[in-house]
């Protein structure tokens, strides 16, 4: 078992990897891509820096530092986090097992811009498979999404659900493995109902009417489980039942220490200042408070 699993190798992941790793920890970083540092282009408004860097050179600077200093970096993209007392990361390389976990992966995930989606919000509408799927027992659902996190969603409601569909919404499915869950590819028109969501309105690419438009079908669904891209930390925290901020970032006290005991997270999945500085802070409190918090345990 892991004393330390660090979702995310941004700043505030790889700080919080070097405080672990100073308190003695061998903390454990899972990393799934540069995330929003891809998108900066100059970076010099950050301390010590005697020249602009691009978000790419911080992000690979960050990595070797943390290397240098002994710290275990996983690639796999994390796929949900269970357990209780102990935690369960589920990834596309396994599942592993830890006494804390510290959320790093950024922000939250946009919403997809389907006409339906924010409109029927808690009314068919979900974002959390684990969550919300014993309210579709016998019912139809649909999984808006084209990667594991999509497949993990659809897998976690075809026990309860009467049937399961992922809808791609017009991409290629990016699926690490095999599996039996339906998968419709065509572009999504609108999530349709009255009071509750009813069903999909697709545009075909094949048939179309008379004057060229595509045809339009609409699919029934019950209910429609978003999980576009990949798990992000509010995402990953509103699944383990951790309270989240009305903006929906994920709710943390001044030790970066959220509602679920041995649960930390830090950078900008928490919300304020969307900056560099701001998630080193936060990171190495959290790595900090992680280390205490499995010492205590460790004396228990």
């Amino acid at each position: 078992m892991e004393k330390i699993i660090i979702v995310g190798a941004g700043p505030a992941g790889i700080s919080a990897a070097i405080y672990a790793a100073r308190g003695n920890m061998d903390p454990l970083v899972l990393n799934n891509g540069i995330g929003a540092l891809e998108k900066a282009e100059k970076i010099e408004n950050y301390y010590g820096l005697d020249r602009p860097l691009s978000g790419r050179e911080l992000y690979e600077r960050g990595l070797a530092q943390a290397r240098a200093l002994g710290v275990r970096i996983l690639d796999a993209q994390v796929l949900g986090v269970g357990g209780f007392d102990t935690f369960e990361v589920r990834t596309t390389e396994g599942t592993l097992e830890a006494e804390s976990v510290i959320l790093a992966t950024g922000g939250k995930r946009s919403t997809p811009p389907i006409p339906g989606v924010k409109e029927f919000e808690g009314r068919g509408v979900s974002y959390c498979a684990v969550c919300d799927a014993f309210f579709y027992r016998g019912k139809e659902v649909a999984v808006l999404g084209n990667s594991d996190f999509a497949l993990h969603e659809a897998e976690e409601l075809v026990n309860l659900a009467s049937g399961v569909t992922i809808y791609t919404d017009g991409l290629e499915p990016h699926f690490s493995r095999e599996h039996p869950i339906a998968v419709n590819t065509m572009k999504i028109q609108a999530i349709e109902g009255d009071s509750r969501v009813s069903g999909i309105r697709l545009q075909s690419d094949v048939t179309a009417l008379e004057d060229g438009t595509p045809q339009e079908s609409v699919m029934p669904a019950d209910g429609v489980f978003v999980a576009v891209g990949v798990a992000g930390s509010s995402e990953i925290a509103r699944q383990m039942g951790a309270e989240l901020t009305e903006k929906g970032h994920i709710k943390v006290d001044e030790k970066m220490a959220t509602t679920i005991p041995g649960l930390f997270a830090a950078g900008d999945c928490t919300g304020g200042l969307l900056q560099v500085s701001k998630a080193v802070y936060e990171g190495s409190q959290a790595g900090i408070s992680a280390s205490q918090y499995v010492r205590r345990r460790g004396n228990a």
